[in-house]
């Protein structure tokens, strides 16, 4: 999601893409109304990270989508788990490798909670190539195939959104993003430091 962190790019002028990441920088530099929301379709949304799955997905990743529901995401797409841990600096063991390579068909399902500046992305399925992963082989493919690219990911756990965003809402077709009532104010200039003589 691209209001839970993460730095808008340069994109084509054009296109749908440039529209979300200019959204986002509105939202990151504060310059948005108090109690306003920002609405990111679908469309915007598979275009801005189409623009840039590259950077993260140099191979082993195509033709990726998100679908938002009431509450829900999904998230489609081809990948060939052997080659993103390729990307990640990551080696395969050879029995693991051939069970795994090739491209195959994902399908995540998520549900997204938010509020008082904070959201939680709960897992609720994942079927690779129409079969559905769970337990310790789920666990298997998180910590040895989305962690080691994104560190800092959080499953099923609450984390913090960005500083004005009061929460994030998943509907049909589109991401509500609704900024707080009352922005937090900048930090002001730090006082002056008292002198020796001042302090006695």
């Amino acid at each position: 999601m691209i209001l839970f962190g993460g730095i808008a790019h340069s994109v084509p002028p054009s296109s749908e893409a440039a529209t979300a990441a200019t959204k986002l920088e509105l939202i990151r530099s504060g310059r948005v109304t108090a109690g306003t929301t920002i609405l990111f379709t679908a469309r915007e949304i598979n275009q801005y990270a189409a623009a840039h799955m590259a950077e993260y997905f140099p191979r082993g990743l195509r033709n990726a989508r998100v679908e938002l529901g009431n509450g829900s995401a999904t998230g489609t797409a081809l990948v060939d788990f052997v080659k993103v841990r390729q990307v990640a600096g990551q080696t395969t063991n050879w029995l693991v490798a051939k069970l795994i390579e090739g491209e195959r068909p994902l399908k995540i399902v998520t549900s997204i909670q938010s509020a008082h500046g904070r959201a939680t992305v709960y897992l609720r399925s994942v079927e690779i190539a129409g079969v559905a992963i769970s337990g310790p082989a789920l666990d298997f493919l998180i910590d040895n195939f989305v962690k080691p690219i994104f560190p800092d990911i959080r499953i099923n756990e609450e984390f913090p959104l960005l500083d004005n965003l009061e929460r994030v809402e998943a509907r049909p077709g589109v991401l509500r993003a609704v900024i707080k009532a009352q922005l937090p104010k900048p930090p002001g200039p730090a006082p002056p430091a008292r002198s020796a003589k001042q302090s006695k």
